[in-house]
């Protein structure tokens, strides 16, 4: 079959790239920015990219007729007052092109709506169902609540909050009510329901075997990773200081930690159907799920992360409008030194920031991170998804990864945090050199003596930061 994706480069979405390739269909992936496309999917001979901006209708023609299934995996958790009505029309632009195609199936993942008090977001994935159904073609819902996996921003709150803290005094949300599920059994419905005319027009509520509240997915959390924790629950947290607690304590942004907290306080339980048997799948526990989770983690095979998706930085734009550096207006810090070992000093570039760090003075990088979180920024917590891979789009501590190619020795960096200004930082190696560029486009008189009042500090980071990369290192 020819599969329409759109969301290739979501959370959901590059975990069933895989999968569908295996299971011998063509894919035609809808991008925002193909920049942020990796190698090995855009250079799949089954796959075809198309730039596609959902808002604007006119960009959705270059959707090619001849397709027999798509799936509809755009969701927004951005704060904007506008945002319900940015996803209607998405879904609106949508159907309108879809149904001037072959295709015969739309699969759309939601969210479970059974409570009358919806949050926001559930309420607009709701209107986006109500849109999608069509006379046209067949509309196969899935309604997940939170999802168990590696990256998940559901899972990844969970684990900071019980790794970092033995006691927890917590808002009274985490009393409430809901029913994970497990990544893996998503993309099984997900995928063997193509083509299964059983599932036509048909909205299903998926969800793992047992209701929970927050507290005990934490407890059980904990007993998978051999930790004692104790979790007391108080009454008189506001929404605002909840978002607050959330986002100073675990790796979301502040905008995200809103969005999550109107969301938290929503049971989310699934209604019975006979999915399970139409389907052949057999939900697995909370505990199996996390233990799954970690596996990946473990083996560096973390595909996708919540912290991918530009949302959770600053940017609005496609990735490519920042590629070309500006020289006009701009402060610029710039070394060069000859290298020793070209592969060794390359791989030390690609590894830099998340565990490994900045080489060079990193307590004073998390010293700019953590007033970076202080001001309302990402800090340097979001780390990045693997240790020794990048790719356009790839979120770097408070970095957003621009350009990564290996093998013209680049990359290209753009700075998240919080600056009265933009900032890029750019390694390259040419005629056995690196040379090392942070460059700053100032924003008024405050970007000019920012700018001044860490320079002293520029000249210690960025010099040590070099000469650790192109130190040869003994064996």
């Amino acid at each position: 079959m020819r599969i329409l994706l759109t969301g290739a480069t979501g959370y959901i979405g590059k975990r069933l790239i895989p999968i569908l390739l295996e299971m011998g269909h063509s894919l035609v992936c809808c991008v925002r920015d193909k920049q942020r496309v990796p190698e090995e999917i855009s250079s799949h001979e089954r796959i075809e990219l198309i730039e596609v901006d959902f808002l604007n209708l006119s960009s959705l023609d270059k959707i090619p007729t001849d397709i027999d299934v798509a799936y509809y995996l755009i969701h927004s958790m951005s704060s904007s007052s506008k945002f319900e009505q940015m996803e209607s029309d998405c879904a609106e632009h949508f159907k309108t092109r879809l149904e001037k195609t072959n295709v015969k199936q739309v699969l759309y993942l939601s969210g479970i709506v059974n409570d009358e008090q919806l949050s926001k977001h559930l309420q607009s994935r709701k209107n986006v169902e109500n849109i999608l159904a069509s006379k046209t073609y067949a509309l196969t819902t899935f309604r997940a609540g939170i999802i168990v996996g590696s990256g998940s921003a559901s899972f990844e709150i969970i684990r900071d909050l019980t790794e970092k803290l033995p006691i927890m005094v917590a808002p009274k949300w985490i009393n409430t009510k809901s029913q994970p599920i497990a990544i893996r059994n998503v993309l099984q419905y997900l995928t063997k329901a193509i083509g299964n005319e059983k599932v036509y027009n048909n909205a299903y509520d998926i969800f793992g075997p047992k209701v929970m509240t927050y507290k005990e997915m934490m407890m059980q959390f904990a007993a998978v990773r051999k930790l004692k924790r104790t979790i007391i629950s108080v009454p008189v947290m506001t929404p605002k200081l909840s978002s607050y607690w959330l986002y100073f304590i675990t790796t979301t942004s502040y905008k995200l930690a809103m969005n999550l907290v109107d969301s938290m306080k929503v049971e989310v339980i699934g209604k019975p159907s006979n999915i399970n048997e139409i389907l052949d799948i057999q939900p697995i526990s909370y505990k199996e799920a996390v233990k799954l989770a970690f596996n990946k983690i473990e083996q560096n095979g973390v595909i996708s992360s919540w912290k991918d998706a530009l949302i959770s930085g600053r940017f609005r734009e496609k990735i490519s409008q920042h590629i070309k550096v500006p020289e006009y207006g701009c402060f610029t810090d710039e070394k060069k030194r000859k290298i020793i070992d070209e592969e060794a000093t390359l791989d030390k570039i690609w590894a830099i920031g998340g565990k490994t760090g900045w080489y060079y003075a990193t307590f004073l990088w998390k010293i700019r991170g953590y007033l970076d979180k202080v001001f309302g920024g990402i800090g340097l917590r979001r780390g990045r998804t693997h240790p020794t891979k990048l790719n356009a789009g790839d979120p770097l501590d408070f970095w957003r990864v621009l350009y990564a190619n290996k093998e013209e020795k680049r990359l290209l960096l753009f700075a998240e945090m919080r600056l009265p200004g933009e900032a890029w930082l750019e390694f390259k190696i040419e005629k056995g050199e690196l040379h090392q560029r942070a460059t700053f486009r100032p924003k008024g008189i405050w970007g000019r003596m920012y700018w001044y009042a860490v320079l002293p500090f520029h000249g210690i980071i960025f010099n040590g930061m070099i000469n650790k990369l192109v130190k040869k290192e003994s064996k």
